[in-house]
């Protein structure tokens, strides 16, 4: 296991995240489907998860379930507004996001949001778990969410995009 005690990527060490940065992503979020459409934000967030998040990938790989675990809480402790539990056990994680903080934020300040933007919860997560030999499903969406993640190799039936709710902006 790493020596390094922090379950994120971020040298950054401020308590709680910016908020704003909410606003930011869905902004970014709506102009790569407007330019590339669907298949283009798709591919993006699975991009985004595969390299950036490519130190959480070796975490988890190295980690396991207590590695996956230990991410959440510490990712979601940082994010103002959230109301989340994570579950750890030898077969999986799940994280039952019961106030997703950017959903709340978007819409505490009136952002119309675009609405697959729950789907980046699932294309981000599975590319950071599958090099770690896991993989993740989403159901839920619109402000809250269950995220669990299994080994690869468990018997899971492939992620149904429909059990991701698109987000309303109310």
């Amino acid at each position: 296991m790493t020596s390094d005690p922090n379950p994120l990527p971020y040298t950054d060490t401020k308590p709680v995240g910016a908020s704003d940065f909410y606003m930011a992503i869905n902004a970014t979020f709506r102009f790569i489907h407007r330019r590339f459409g669907m298949e283009g934000l798709r591919q993006y967030w699975t991009d985004l998860g595969a390299r950036y998040f490519s130190p959480v990938s070796a975490k988890w790989r190295e980690g396991g379930t207590s590695a996956i675990a230990a991410h959440w809480r510490a990712f979601f402790a940082a994010e103002p507004g959230a109301e989340v539990e994570v579950q750890e056990s030898a077969d999986c994680v799940v994280v039952e996001v019961k106030t997703c903080p950017a959903i709340k934020h978007l819409r505490d300040n009136q952002r119309e949001i675009i609405p697959a933007f729950c789907q980046h919860c699932y294309f981000i997560n599975e590319a950071i778990a599958g090099p770690a030999g896991f993989t993740a499903r989403v159901t839920g969406g619109n402000g809250s969410c269950r995220q669990t993640f299994h080994p690869g190799d468990a018997r899971v039936p492939a992620q149904v995009f429909n059990n991701i709710k698109e987000v309303t902006s109310c």
